[in-house]
């Protein structure tokens, strides 16, 4: 979490395996649905332009290990350069394979996330 928070997408991507996926909940256009590493960059990486600061932080409340899986409910904070401020709760299921992130499933308030990212 704290190198995502970052903004720093490519060394975020060094943390994970080269076949890694990140899934998304919910129906959001471009942004729900199965994501391989390649697009994981595309959809993060415009973020740090629309962002004061340039990312997202996220503060990670809990955690659950089992095995290679890893469970953390998260909260993420940023103003955007339009105002808004987006505050979100999320629970992220890792994978983990020789130290790196496999897969990711990522629950999260999809209408906070329209209505702040995608609504004009």
């Amino acid at each position: 979490m704290k190198v995502f928070s970052t903004g720093d997408i490519d060394a975020f991507q060094t943390l994970m395996t080269d076949d890694a996926t990140w899934w998304v909940a919910g129906t959001m256009p471009g942004i729900s649905g199965s994501h391989d590493k390649v697009a994981f960059k595309a959809l993060n990486g415009g973020i740090a332009d629309n962002v004061k600061g340039g990312a997202i932080t996220l503060t990670p409340h809990h955690f659950t290990c089992q095995g290679n899986r890893v469970a953390v409910e998260t909260e993420s904070y940023c103003e955007l350069n339009n105002g808004r401020i987006y505050n979100n709760s999320y629970h992220f299921v890792f994978v983990i394979e020789d130290g790196k992130v496999a897969a990711v499933k990522e629950y999260l308030d999809t209408e906070h996330t329209t209505a702040v990212f995608l609504t004009p």
